[in-house]
């Protein structure tokens, strides 16, 4: 898209201010690592931009904290936050209200993972659970705000954009030949706020947006000429379910951005296993959307240098399995078959030790006589078995076959 001369509604001096304001106790310069691996893959120089590393684990603080030292100062009457997350901007705000003398209470869906809603109480919130998605939890939050209390939004207020913009003057510093970044986008307010500094003070260089595919609002605003929602949010990367965007965000955005781009559950799912093994790095559902993006074919990046931005790495352990699971079945790692056999010993000592020959491990099996298309005397036999890849796994159905066994690969 072009960017026009619209007047942005977040300014560079706003984000500027901004960064005057940050306490280093609370928010950090965090580093650029470079990544062999992404740059042989693609062809460019990969700086990856760690703000999963921020102490809140993510760079959610930055807005929270602008925009709390600003009602503080301004209105001594205030006395609470009140905020809606699914988890970052919960923890922001909690950490941002206890710093500058504030009480807080953080309304979070019930399906909030547990990780986060454990962080964020213990930063100094009042965590409440409502709703099964964003948009509820919002609504409830709002209902809570009394005299005496302020409303945090995740990405619909300037003071928050500005806060969050506050990451792409450190882009800039310590990359100031970069020709694309990537930002990961919810409801927007980082993309914003990065998008207004680099706009503004780098034109040349290219900004990107990266929505999931069972969140993308963004691609159907800029279509239709302005914000869109959506009721049915269907994604891993819990921190960018926002369901949609803002007036505000959608301005700057149409302003700035240049490219937007959607990755699947199962390309966020590979880039997080990707990111774990090949950096070292552990990143949650939506900071590895950004990876994702970068190793799709959407975004040429070929002899550029780019700025990926790793936003958040508040990932649970459960979910942690749940992507595991999902990244190593898609790469043929973990894989399920059923063997039909004659229901006699041996039969599975034999099929086992086949699969131990070619080098895989058996995680678990079941033996099923009573199923549907099986005679009396004979069985199935579920394996669900690891192994180093497509190769491996054809190899050991072929051993399985040549031993005279009717094998499936289920998955």
């Amino acid at each position: 898209m072009t960017r026009d001369n619209r007047a942005p509604t977040v300014s560079v001096s706003d984000i500027e201010r901004a960064r005057e304001r940050l306490d280093e106790s609370v928010v950090q310069q965090t580093p650029i690592e470079t990544s062999r691996s992404l740059e042989e893959e693609t062809g460019a120089e990969v700086l990856l931009k760690m703000e999963h590393l921020q102490r809140t684990g993510s760079f959610k603080t930055r807005g929270a904290y602008n925009k709390l030292v600003q009602v503080v100062e301004s209105d001594p009457e205030v006395s609470r936050a009140v905020a809606a997350s699914a988890g970052n901007h919960a923890q922001g705000v909690a950490l941002a209200a206890t710093k500058t003398g504030l009480d807080s209470t953080i309304v979070m869906p019930r399906n909030a993972p547990q990780a986060k809603i454990d962080a964020t109480a213990g930063y100094g919130a009042d965590v409440e659970l409502h709703g099964r998605d964003f948009q509820a939890a919002m609504k409830h939050a709002q209902s809570l705000v009394e005299e005496g209390s302020v409303f945090v939004h995740a990405y619909d207020d300037p003071d928050i954009v500005a806060g969050q913009g506050t990451l792409g003057i450190e882009i800039l510093e310590q990359v100031p030949d970069v020709d694309t970044v990537i930002v990961p986008v919810g409801g927007g307010g980082l993309l914003s706020g990065i998008a207004t500094v680099v706009g503004e003070r780098a034109p040349e260089t290219r900004i990107v947006g990266v929505q999931a595919t069972g969140a993308a609002t963004l691609p159907r605003s800029l279509e239709k000429g302005e914000p869109q929602g959506t009721e049915s949010v269907q994604t891993i990367a819990d921190g960018i379910a926002t369901g949609g965007i803002s007036q505000l965000t959608y301005d700057c955005i149409e302003t700035y951005v240049d490219e937007v781009v959607t990755v699947s559950d199962t390309e966020i799912a590979e880039s997080l296993l990707f990111t774990l093994e090949r950096t070292k790095q552990m990143v949650e559902g939506a900071g590895a959307t950004t990876i994702a993006a970068l190793r799709s074919d959407r975004v040429d990046v070929d002899g550029e240098t780019v700025v990926p931005v790793l936003s958040g790495g508040n990932l649970s352990m459960t979910d942690l399995q749940t992507i595991l699971t999902h990244g190593l079945t898609t790469r043929g790692q973990l894989v399920r078959f059923r063997v039909h056999i004659v229901d006699e010993p041996g039969r599975l000592e034999r099929i086992s030790e086949i699969v131990a020959e070619h080098g895989a491990n058996v995680r678990n099996v079941r033996h099923e006589r009573s199923v549907e298309n099986v005679d009396v005397g004979e069985a199935y036999l579920y394996f669900r078995i690891e192994t180093s890849g497509t190769e491996q796994t054809d190899r050991i159905m072929n051993a399985i076959r040549d031993a005279e066994f009717s094998v499936t690969r289920i998955n």
